[in-house]
This record gives structure tokens, C-alpha cells and sequence, in this order.
């Protein structure tokens, strides 16, 4: 009872929305700053930095042995890095693979996953050292050059920076997302990104007077991918998104054309883009070959080894391998678009989005600290051992009665620094003084190694207090580096290649589709299907009880249907979606957004160039071409301005024969005009058609004037009548009309 006592005596009150929002800014920064970005200066997120330091503490240099990855991982989430140990363990692995990691910081032995998106085996069976990329990051980690602090249980320190003599963060790049913000840079060449580091270095040494990232850009074109592919971008756009920190560029797969014999040919892969799995890759391409929505390719097979080998097989001999590629570049991943987010935590560790030329501005700034609070620490081991020798020397020139005191004197290290005028650390370095060091010889060497540090000391002090000798001093150290990653080398040289846009913007349809003929069946209720070939119109279709056939005909599967609807907008549908025509379909209004209220008038096949009239019940109509009916979305296109009552009646395409236009109103009053009075519109409500005193339009038909107009007698005759003798009924558009001929069924329409 008293603990309980005591704990309430702890709560606080506060407002819930300021605890939740407290406690949440926490949760945030943590996510942001321990986890999530990476520092601009080494380009590490604390997890990479601790398994690195940790492997050095272990001695896991590049030239020495292997180590388990369950000792490395259990010394990092024990001392440095309280999380999971799944968590670290996936950390290491990517710091192995050669496709995640431009230039990796371990060497793993054993299974670390491939390409195709397996995992590395268990960390038991897996081992790793530093590479000397890795090394390099952490050169003079004990000389002073980086602050320490003390791990989450205070029993240990880490490095809060590496010292870094290596820009891991455009050359590896980094993924993250934390809480409100993302980071993502590619990775890039070192080689060029030495040349850039070299010309900033250049304009702080005056040897330059301007620098922007234009030229910045000259030196490093783009990013430069493990895997490899082709980058597919502007220069104006890497330019504006290395300007702002945010962009993207769309990089490619990298593919070549292998003959065969008879004038046959295969495409094969031999580069994918950047964090594509090839398994999945492959598994998209098969399911685009079995849904036929890639009819010109015809088969894909995998004969990948350590190099990858992706055979693309196409239909036959006369497709074109542009167009077969520029297919799968839009519809699977052998093309992607890397986005570019340069947000980091800058040296005051406040995350921001940083340009091109701030990265590396930074990096240099922080190899001048590194390089100063190098030079300081060994100035002061130098001074120290300076001041040694000096008691060394001054214990030769005065041996006998060096000895004399150690011997005879009960407090020898205050009598020596008395008769000598030693300082305290010279006299304890001559009482530590071996028997042995008291040789000629000895006293000789001490000499020499005075002279060599008295000469580096006056270098170490030009150079703190020169910072043209300190950009000189960094500017070796990059030449240094390039030479190592230089592009002759296997490591340095540069895997993605630049290529214009390509000029295949558009693939036809008809590549992708597998053209075949299909009859489109609609149902009176808006069930729709698609059956395999031209099905003649003698032939019955059934249908669910109660509905019946609306709109029937012809087509393929590369068309495109336009359906047109009561409040006067046209709706496009792909042939290939229509379902099959074995069961009854599926209502149409599952592939746009119709309202409930609202039904079909019409249903054809678009046909490039055509032009259909459409008509309203209010007796209005125009002309439009098909070519402005198609709609790129599935709320459709409205073309027919329609209110009220006032519905769209139908639309209906016109030949080349058409030349007159009848229409039948409700009042049985027909009027026939010529259709050159009709105007061209993209949308309206269109002009007057018939005039009526009550009702409105029935129907409408295009004919040939010369022929006569024809209509379907009633009943199930099938007869057809045709009256030619059109002079009682012409006029112009608008006009009232007359009442139909004898004849004329009662149903108020011509079909």
C-alpha cells in the first residue's frame, strides 16, 4: 500500500492534447535523429555506425579473419544499440550485399540473399569483417578527431560521428522514413564525386572564383547504381532536383538483341534497375504473357548465374524490340523512377533538405574539423614525447649522478627534478627508464627521434594555422581517394550509363493487346460480355430471365467502346476488360461511375476519324467527332449539355453515304432535312432538330436521300418498307414536319 501511496504521489495532471502531443514531438525526434535520417558528415544512421564500431573494437579488419554475425550483432544490441537483434542483424546484411550497397562496408562470408529478394541465412551461419571502404570511415577514430559520448546503459562510449575520410553518403546513399519526413539519395561514383570535392576545394583556395551545380553537375552527372541500367533523364531536370535537394530520374533496365538463326532474335536483360527483385520481375512478366495483355512477347526464361541473363522471347521475327521493350518499360519494373530527397541531420544534428553543393560543402567542413582536431592531438603526443626525450637526453649528459641520486636518495624523483630542473613527467619517464635504453647507441636514436618530431611539430603548427594549408593538406587526401575508387579500378568504375529519352513516347495499343474478334453483347439491363469471334446475328444469345438483347455487334479486342448515356456523357471502355461470354457478363456500370438514375442510349466501337450525330428528347442535336469522345477517366466526358426532363436520346454514327437526317417527333410528325445543316460541335446542346407544340423527339435515322427511307414493319415479319417519294416531307431543320406515311408503324420509331 505505501508503494502505491508513493507512486500516486507522482501523477500529474495536465490537458490531454498537450501530454499526447508531448509525448509525440518525443516519439518523433527519436524516430528522426536515432533512427530514421542519416548525418550528413559520414552518411550513417546510428545502427551502421555502431555495427562498424563495434566490429573494429572486435578487430575485424579487412586483412584479419572472419567473425560470426551473432557475436558482432550481440555486442551491438548489448552495448551500443538497444533494439531487436533481427533488426541489426538485416542492417549488416545490407552493408554486405554488393546490389543494395554501392560500395559495401562489410565483407560478408556465407549466404547474405541475392538479387532475387531472398533472405541472408540466420546470423549463426554467417560471418563478416570491415572492408577498407569501411576502415576508411573510421581512420583516426582514436586520435581525438570525433566527439564520444556515453552508450544508453553508461557503461560504455561511441563515436557521435565517424571521422569519415570517405563521402559514404552520396556514394552509398540512404533510404528512410521517419515521423513526417523522408529521406532518399541515390548512391554515386566516388571518383566523381572527388572531382566535385576537388573544384569546391579549388574556390576556397581561390584557384577558383564561382561554383554552381551546374558545374557541379558536369563532374557528377548522376547517380551511379549498383545494379547498374541506364539512366533515362534531362540534364535540365538532375540538375533541378540536385539544386533543390528533390526529384527524381527514371533509370532503365540495360538490354541488347541477340541474333538467331533464320532471322529469329531474343532480348536479353542484363542489367535491371535498383532495388527491383528479379524474382518479382519475372513473376510480372509471366502474368502479362498469361492475361495476353503483352501478345508480342511470347515467353521468359532466367539463365542468370553471378550475372543476370533475362531471355525475352517476342511472338515472331516482325516485332520490333523498341516497341517489345518500351511495352514492359511501362508496364513492369525494367523501369523505375528513383526519387531524390537529400534530407539529413546537419552537424548541429537539425534535419533540413540539403542541395548538391551543401552535402558536399559540408562533408568538407567536416574533414577540416577531423583534420584540425587530428593535427592538435598529435601535436600534443609529439610535445609530450618531446618533453620525454628532452629528460632522456639531459639523464646521458649527467648518468653518474642520475644514478647516484636513484640509488642514495630516499625521495629520488623530487631530488632529480631539484638538481636538474626536470618536470614532473621527464622524472617519472627516467625512473621507468630501462637498464638496457643506457647505450650510446641509445642516446643516439633519442637524438634523431627528437629531430624528426621538432620537424613534424613546425609542420603540425604551419599547418593549424593555415587553412590554405589545411584545403592543400585535404586536397592530397581526395586525390588519395580517387586514386583508390578512381573508374579504372573494378570497384570505382561507373555501372549506369546516361541515354537520351527515348522517342517511342506512346505504344500503340495494338502492342499491347492480342487482336482478336469478339461480339459485344448488352443486355436491356447493362449486363455486358464479350464473345469470342464475329457471331452472326441468326445465331440466339441468351440472357437472365427478364432482360434482354439492347446492343449487339462487332468488333475487336484492341477497340475501344463508347458508351453514351442519358445525361449526355460518353464513357469509354478497353474491349480486352469485357468479360468473357461464356456466363452472362457483368453490369457495366462496374467499369464507370454512372449514376443509378441515368441508363444507356448508346454502345458502339470507336472508330478514329468518324463522326456521330447525337440528339437529345427535346429534339436538339450536332455532329461530333469521335476523336473528342474518348474519356480518360471513368466519370466519362460530357459532350450533350442535357437539364431537367431533358435526356440524351442516342447517338449514332455516320457513313460516308449519309446526306439526309429524318426525325420522328412523338405527334407522329416526321421531318426530313439535309445533314450538312447539322453543325460540327465538341459539346453543346445542339440545334433546333424539329420543332414541336407538345411532346418531343422519338427517334431519328441517317439515310441516303436518293435511296429513300426505309423502316422495319411491325410484328415478326421482318419486312422492311421503303418509301422514296421524300418530297412531302423535306423542309428545313426546325421546321414542324408532317405526319408519317401510311403505313408507318404505331411504335414511334424506325428499327
Amino acid at each position: 500500500m505505501a508503494n502505491i501511496l508513493n507512486e500516486k504521489d507522482h501523477i500529474v495532471e495536465a490537458p490531454f492534447a498537450k501530454a499526447l502531443s508531448d509525448r509525440y514531438l518525443s516519439y518523433a525526434l527519436s524516430t528522426i535523429m536515432s533512427r530514421s535520417l542519416p548525418d550528413v558528415r559520414d552518411g550513417l544512421k546510428p545502427v551502421h555506425r555502431r555495427l562498424l564500431y563495434a566490429m573494429q573494437l572486435l578487430k575485424l579488419d579487412p586483412k584479419a579473419g572472419f567473425k560470426k554475425c551473432a557475436r558482432v550483432v550481440g555486442d551491438v544490441i548489448g552495448k551500443y544499440h538497444p533494439h531487436g537483434d533481427q533488426s541489426v542483424y538485416d542492417a549488416l546484411v545490407r552493408l554486405a550485399q554488393d546490389f543494395s550497397v554501392r560500395y559495401p562496408l562489410i565483407d560478408g562470408q556465407g549466404n547474405f540473399g541475392n538479387i532475387d529478394g531472398d533472405n541472408a541465412a540466420a546470423m549463426r551461419y554467417t560471418e563478416a569483417r570491415l572492408t577498407e571502404v569501411a576502415k576508411a570511415l573510421m581512420e583516426g577514430l582514436d586520435e581525438d578527431s570525433v566527439d564520444f559520448r556515453t552508450t544508453y546503459d553508461g557503461e560504455e562510449r561511441e563515436p557521435t560521428v565517424l571521422p569519415a575520410n570517405f563521402p559514404n553518403l552520396l556514394a552509398n546513399g540512404a533510404q528512410g522514413i521517419a515521423v513526417g519526413m523522408a529521406t532518399s539519395i541515390p548512391p554515386h561514383n566516388v571518383a566523381e564525386i572527388c572531382d566535385a570535392l576537388i573544384a569546391l576545394i579549388e574556390l576556397r583556395l581561390g584557384e577558383r572564383s564561382y561554383m554552381n551545380t551546374a558545374q557541379l553537375v558536369s563532374r557528377i552527372p548522376g547517380p551511379d547504381f549498383p545494379t547498374g541500367g541506364i539512366i533515362v533523364e534531362t540534364q535540365e531536370n538532375i540538375i533541378q532536383a540536385y539544386e533543390t535537394g528533390k526529384g527524381s530520374v527514371r533509370l532503365r533496365a540495360r538490354w541488347e538483341k541477340e541474333e538467331e538463326a533464320r532471322g529469329l532474335y531474343h532480348v536479353v536483360v542484363t542489367e535491371i534497375p535498383y532495388m527491383v527483385q528479379k524474382s518479382k520481375l519475372i513473376e510480372k512478366i509471366a502474368d502479362l504473357i498469361a492475361d495476353k495483355k503483352l501478345p508480342i512477347l511470347a515467353d521468359v526464361r532466367d539463365e542468370s548465374d553471378e550475372n543476370i541473363r533475362l531471355v525475352l522471347e517476342p511472338k515472331n521475327r516482325n516485332v520490333d524490340p523498341a516497341i517489345l521493350m518500351e511495352s514492359l518499360f511501362k508496364l513492369t519494373d525494367l523501369e523505375t523512377r528513383i526519387s531524390i530527397n537529400m534530407n539529413v541531420l546537419d552537424k548541429d544534428q537539425t534535419p533540413r533538405v540539403m542541395s548538391l553543393k551543401e552535402v558536399l560543402e559540408a562533408f568538407l567542413d567536416h574533414r577540416q574539423d577531423v583534420l584540425v582536431r587530428r593535427s592538435k592531438h598529435r601535436l600534443a603526443k609529439i610535445e609530450h614525447r618531446m618533453e620525454i626525450l628532452g629528460g632522456y637526453l639531459i639523464a646521458y649528459l649527467n648518468l653518474d649522478e642520475v644514478i647516484r641520486i636513484i640509488r642514495e636518495e630516499d625521495h629520488p624523483k623530487e631530488e632529480l627534478i631539484k638538481a636538474f630542473k626536470l618536470t614532473d613527467v621527464q622524472a617519472e619517464a627516467i625512473l621507468n627508464m630501462r637498464l638496457r635504453s643506457l647505450r650510446k647507441l641509445e642516446e643516439m636514436e633519442i637524438r634523431n627521434e627528437y629531430d624528426a618530431l621538432k620537424e613534424e611539430k613546425t609542420e603540425l603548427e604551419a599547418l593549424l594555422s593555415s587553412d590554405q594549408k589545411q584545403w592543400r593538406s585535404i586536397m592530397e587526401d581526395t586525390k588519395e581517394m580517387k586514386k583508390l575508387h578512381g573508374k579504372n579500378t573494378a570497384l570505382g568504375k561507373r555501372r549506369s550509363d546516361f541515354q537520351d529519352a527515348p522517342e517511342i513516347e506512346d505504344v500503340p495499343l495494338e502492342a499491347m493487346i492480342e487482336k482478336e474478334p469478339i461480339t459485344v453483347i448488352c443486355s436491356q439491363k447493362g449486363w455486358v460480355r464479350a464473345m469470342k469471334g464475329h457471331v452472326s446475328p441468326e445465331e440466339e444469345i441468351k440472357f437472365k430471365d427478364g432482360d434482354g438483347p439492347k446492343f449487339r455487334f462487332h468488333a475487336y479486342t484492341t477497340d475501344k467502346l463508347l458508351a453514351f448515356a442519358t445525361n449526355g456523357k460518353f464513357f469509354t471502355i478497353g474491349a480486352d476488360k469485357l468479360p468473357g461470354g461464356r456466363g452472362h457478363g457483368e453490369p457495366m456500370r462496374l467499369m464507370i461511375d454512372l449514376d443509378a438514375s441515368e441508363d444507356f442510349v448508346a454502345f458502339l466501337p470507336y472508330v478514329a476519324g468518324q463522326r456521330v450525330m447525337v440528339a437529345s428528347t427535346a429534339g436538339r442535336g450536332f455532329v461530333a467527332e469521335t476523336d473528342n469522345l474518348i474519356a480518360s477517366t471513368r466519370g466519362g466526358k460530357q459532350v450533350m449539355n442535357v437539364k431537367g426532363d431533358i435526356k440524351a436520346h442516342s447517338a449514332k454514327p455516320i457513313t460516308e453515304d449519309h446526306d439526309a437526317v429524318a426525325v420522328l417527333g412523338d405527334n407522329r410528325k416526321m421531318l426530313i432535312f439535309k445533314l450538312e445543316e447539322l453543325p460540327t460541335m465538341n459539346r453543346g446542346q445542339g440545334v433546333l432538330l424539329q420543332r414541336y407544340k407538345d411532346g418531343g423527339m422519338s427517334d431519328y435515322k441517317l439515310f441516303k436521300e436518293e435511296d429513300g427511307i426505309s423502316w422495319t414493319m411491325g410484328g415478326d415479319s421482318g419486312r422492311v418498307r421503303t418509301e422514296t417519294d421524300l418530297l412531302p416531307w423535306l423542309g428545313k431543320r426546325g421546321n414542324a414536319g408532317r405526319l408519317v406515311p401510311r403505313g408507318f408503324p404505331q411504335r414511334k420509331s424506325f428499327d
